[in-house]
């Protein structure tokens, strides 16, 4: 009796570990296992790229783990895994994988805070607050030509026919010189300032001079403009971020580095 015990005892454990080996592996190839590991890893490769894995996955994600290990076994039967190209690629994914890693794991312990964000974000829309004019002009050589622009339009006349006439800036002058959108920084400062002093549907009184020639100025429109929220935007922003974090992180190495 006590032998019969000890052997069902040992068939018992045998049992054990075979489930146990099994567990932690995904199959046996041509003898060799293959580590759940591998899988693992394949899983988390594809989870890192945002991407889902459903337990459909799963199935197709083992057969490739077990495809590879065929492949791999052939490949080392060829000695290809001894080959000085093979060498020089592994050491290239080898310095990929690294650099990859210290990057993020510079991300983990220097993370974008949400009031990272909104900072930046508040900083953008302080900068982009300014008003837009929607604004018409006609540009000539003279300031007496000016003048009687001014005067033939103080008399009815039509802006858009006498800019499609008269008007040097072959950009507006054609569209009767609209300028259409426009911060008001984006034109040169005494264009700028004229513009800025006119209420809407107003003429310039006098030509505006600048370095392009003679301007008469009417203003047709004016608005604030509209940003985004910043919940529509805090993915960008979070992304532009992290890349300049990273860009700043590349820089202090190279510059803390001792080339010779």
């Amino acid at each position: 009796m006590n032998k019969q015990l000890l052997k069902a005892t040992a068939l018992a454990c045998l049992m054990g570990f075979a489930a146990a080996a099994v567990a932690q592996n995904v199959a046996i190839v041509n003898g060799k296992a293959v580590p759940k590991t591998r899988l693992d890893a394949l899983v988390t490769q594809i989870e890192r790229s945002g991407r889902p894995v459903t337990p459909e996955m799963q199935g197709q994600l083992r057969d490739e783990v077990i495809a590879r290990e065929i492949f791999i076994q052939e490949a080392d039967k060829r000695g290809l895994g001894q080959t000085e190209d093979y060498r020089s690629q592994m050491e290239l994914a080898r310095q990929s994988i690294l650099i990859r890693e210290l990057f993020n794991e510079f991300q983990k312990t220097n993370p974008v805070t949400d009031a990272d964000m909104k900072a930046e974000y508040d900083k953008f829309a302080a900068a982009n607050s300014a008003k837009e004019y929607k604004a018409r002009h006609i540009l000539v050589e003279k300031e007496d030509q000016a003048k009687a622009i001014i005067a033939s339009l103080k008399k009815k006349g039509k802006f858009e026919e006498i800019a499609k006439k008269q008007s040097k800036d072959p950009g507006s002058g054609a569209n009767g010189g609209d300028l259409d959108w426009a911060a008001g920084d984006s034109y040169v400062p005494e264009f700028s300032q004229a513009l800025a002093k006119l209420a809407k549907g107003e003429l310039t009184e006098t030509p505006v001079k600048t370095q392009f020639g003679w301007h008469v100025i009417r203003l047709d429109d004016v608005r604030t403009p509209q940003l985004p929220g910043f919940d529509q935007v805090k993915p960008q922003i979070k992304q532009q971020m992290e890349q300049q974090r990273i860009s700043k992180f590349q820089d202090e190495l190279r510059a803390k580095a001792k080339i010779e």
